[in-house]
């Protein structure tokens, strides 16, 4: 299979071309408000543009057509975050070498394994005109920011300087061929197959119990002995850390490899009936939990134009608003955690290595060869594989083996750069269903609009498994497992004002008992329902829930297993059991007994599995999922030995005994002066500060103390193994009153730039660590007496 880029390049171009005009033609423009501070002769809006910035750094863009107000987006995501939108763009397009040099063409390989090979015009096609338009006009203002910046060198980003590269200019037809190179959750496939070579599968429910419960099989031909971390092939060097340092914040956002059980990732929403709300309108409140620590994955902007009025989180690099409200409704998500990838096992012809076995005779592998450009060094070039199933991840002709992985990103129709666009653009639950059918990521939709309808769908794409393949373990790819389609939002659960007045999802296993496919699920790694069971207890509890109800609740962090933990507490007097005892759960920032908790679960996790699981197993179970770890201690069985109870006291008592001692190394002599925040602190770094330049350039935001762990609503993650510092959580926040939509709330940490210059660099930081919710103005009057600066965007002169 070969790429005849020319054509493509060529046909998009007219595609690009006949959606752009489709939806450009509009109403005149709004006339500016006032007069702008400043104004900008750009090519490609049809009209002015008017950009209002708030006292917090938000956007608000006014333009004539949709078309231009998408452009406005791009082109402010640039103005606020351009070292952020190239990385991101650089990385997905396999294009890093050229710009960093030879250490990144491993990188650049691995990406490019997951371009799309198929007909990409076809694709472009599919999009209704509109949102194709819109997407081009997002293109188009990013790269004018770029032209602006590259015209005057002044107002480069500081990485770039201090880098020696430029800005990479993007492409329509990179939304089509960019998918996104991810493991899924091949990683946990390999741990069972290794588990089970071992003879030891049951130990997976330790680190990843199965949601639904489901008995594990290893499919028919599986040789489970030959498996290793090794069939990962390029992505186990490709996609981890940068050579740079640590890996940045992902631009799109794809579901990552599942985490253990201890990172918890996942977020919280949830609606709110106008019968149980307190303002008698409905009410959408969401918290997506994303990596805390490096690049903010959320910029939050405020489009206007005819037949589109939508603000709030979008996350750089693709087009449209992720969580927000239009004029009409409210939307939200979580993660639904859909299994979305398998791998595959092929055996090689030993007299052809390019041909696998499949379907009872040899089938060669599609190949494309890649000329990678590299900084400095002549280009490489390299050759990529493809079987029947997805892309070939390792080729081991002295083995007689490849393994290849199948990804529903892969599959036609699998493009996350449209979705948004389509889901902002629709007016009603008929027309959001329509853009439901372009988007694959597996998420919880959350709904409710100015009508008073509120409730949930599931979307994103599900893979049709055939022979009786769970998607849990490495299966043979000689044709007998291979997927036999997919299918979407149509055949997905949803639920349309429930009867209690509310829903919610916190990444829970929330497919309906008496859904069709149970049969077969969707997904296993749904998350403990600890968040979920807080949220439900709350909501439960109030009659009229207000927004400042919505607001406290995100900021909650009671947790649930610490108040099991308590309960199971040995009577026997120790000076931890003893501070424990009485303690209600919650971890507060200033609260000693939550700092000497999440210690003591720590050690308790790495006590009970060194009991359990044997040396030559540790690895592969790092880590105790939090239902395990209270299961075992209140009720121990068989796995702790001949006397369990007696297994279970003496760990209890070890690890209480170390958890006092680890305190009071960490913390101090007195614990009446412990405090969990002064552990449990947030820090926010530059992704590249390893390099001395970058590190002096971006000082660090830093200092301020954190409550919460990884079971709280208000989600502050706590790292696995080492540190008790805040990884990972609720980085956006939002409430959203419908209808009312100026009361509506949010915080976006650190703040909107990038830029250490700005004054929203890190203005949202202090407000965020005290869980001070910001207004979002939306009305035209409350923006304009929010307005601290106007910028003008005019249509550049044609050149002659």
């Amino acid at each position: 299979m070969k790429l005849d880029r020319r054509a493509f390049l060529g046909g998009t171009a007219v595609l690009a071309a006949t959606a752009t005009s489709a939806c450009t033609a509009a109403a005149p423009p709004p006339p500016p408000t006032a007069k702008p501070d400043r104004t900008t002769s750009l090519r490609g809006p049809a009209a002015p543009i008017e950009i209002v910035d708030d006292v917090r750094g938000v956007p608000h863009i006014r333009a004539a057509s949709k078309a231009d107000a998408f452009f406005g987006q791009g082109y402010v995501t640039a103005r606020d975050r351009l070292f952020q939108l190239d990385l991101g763009h650089r990385r997905t397009m396999g294009r890093m070498a050229e710009a960093y040099g030879p250490q990144f063409v491993t990188h650049d390989h691995a990406e490019r394994m997951f371009h799309f090979r198929g007909d990409l015009d076809a694709e472009l096609a599919v999009v209704p005109a509109d949102i194709r338009a819109c997407a081009a006009a997002y293109v188009a203002g990013i790269n004018a920011r770029i032209d602006e910046v590259i015209a005057d060198p002044a107002l480069l980003p500081a990485e770039y300087r201090i880098l020696g590269a430029l800005p990479l200019r993007w492409a329509l037809a990179d939304l089509v061929r960019a998918r996104g190179a991810e493991t899924g959750n091949v990683d946990d496939e390999i741990r069972r197959a290794r588990l089970a070579a071992m003879g030891r599968l049951d130990l997976d429910t330790l680190v990843a119990p199965l949601r639904p419960a489901w008995t594990l099989k290893v499919p028919d031909g599986l040789d489970v002995a030959a498996i290793s971390e090794d069939d990962l092939g390029i992505l186990n060097e490709g996609l981890g850390a940068l050579p740079f340092g640590t890996t940045p914040t992902p631009v799109r956002d794809r579901p990552d490899a599942r985490m253990p059980e201890g990172d918890d990732a996942g977020s919280n929403a949830w609606t709110i009936a106008p019968s149980r709300s307190a303002t008698g309108r409905a009410i959408l409140a969401n918290d997506p939990h994303l990596g805390i620590g490096g690049l903010a994955p959320r910029h939050v902007v405020h489009l206007t134009a005819p037949g589109l009025d939508v603000i709030g989180g979008a996350s750089p690099g693709l087009a449209g608003i992720m969580q927000g409200h239009t004029d009409r409704f409210a939307f939200g998500r979580t993660n639904s955690h859909n299994d979305q990838t398998d791998l595959f096992v092929l055996a090689l012809d030993p007299a052809d290595p390019e041909r696998y076995a499949h379907a009872g005779g040899w089938k060669r592998f599609d190949t494309v060869e890649e000329l990678i450009a590299v900084r400095g060094e002549a280009p490489q070039r390299v050759t990529i594989r493809y079987s029947v199933h997805g892309p070939v991840l390792r080729h081991d002709p002295a083995r007689r083996r490849a393994t290849a992985i199948a990804s529903v990103t892969m599959l036609p129709g699998a493009m996350d750069g449209f979705a948004m666009i389509a889901i902002n653009l629709a007016r009603d639950w008929q027309s959001l269903r329509e853009a439901f059918k372009l988007h694959p990521s597996p998420t919880n939709f959350h709904y409710a609009d100015i009508d008073g309808n509120h409730g949930w769908q599931v979307i994103g794409m599900a893979p049709l498994r055939r022979g009786g393949q769970d998607g849990l373990l490495p299966a043979p790819g000689d044709g007998r497992f291979d997927w036999g389609g997919r299918f979407g939002a149509e055949a997905l659960p949803r639920e349309c004002n429930p009867g209690k007045g509310w829903f919610a999802s916190a990444n829970q296993n929330n497919i309906p008992a008496d859904y069709p496919m149970q049969a077969r699920p969707l997904a296993f790694s749904f998350r403990e329902p600890y968040r979920y069971d807080r949220i439900v207890s709350v909501l439960a509890s109030q009659p009229r829930h207000s927004l400042a109800d919505s607001a406290a609740l995100q900021q909650d962090f009671v947790s649930l297993p610490a108040r099991e933990l308590v309960a199971l507490l040995p009577t026997r007097p120790s000076p931890a059991a003893d501070m424990l005892r009485g303690w209600n759960g919650e971890l507060g920032v200033d609260s000693g007994p939550a700092a000497l908790f999440r210690i003591l679960w720590r050690d308790l996790g790495n006590r009970l599995l060194d009991t359990i699981v044997p040396a030559a197993a540790r690895e592969l179970v790092p880590t105790i999922a939090a239902g395990e770890l209270l299961r075992l201690l209140r009720s121990p069985d068989a796995r702790l030995g001949a006397d369990p109870a007696a297994t279970r006291d003496h760990i209890f008592d070890a690890s209480l005994a170390a958890a006092w001692a680890e305190a009071t190394k960490l913390l101090g002599p007195d614990p009446a002066a412990w405090r969990w925040g002064d552990l449990h602190r947030v820090r926010i770094g530059h992704p590249l500060a390893r390099i001395p330049a970058i590190a002096a350039a971006f000082p660090p935001v830093e200092d301020g103390r954190s409550g919460g762990d990884n079971f709280t609503v208000n989600a502050r993650w706590v790292p696995a193994r080492r540190g008790y510092s805040v990884m990972g959580g609720a980085s956006y926040l939002q409430v959203i009153d419908v209808r009312a939509w100026d009361n509506s709330l949010y915080l976006n940490l650190p703040g909107q730039s990038a830029d250490p210059k700005s004054p929203h660099y890190r203005d949202q930081y202090a407000p965020w660590v005290a869980g001070t919710m910001q207004p979002l103005p939306f009305s035209r009057a409350a923006v304009d007496a929010a307005a601290r600066t106007r910028t003008l965007l005019t249509p550049a002169r044609p050149r002659r």
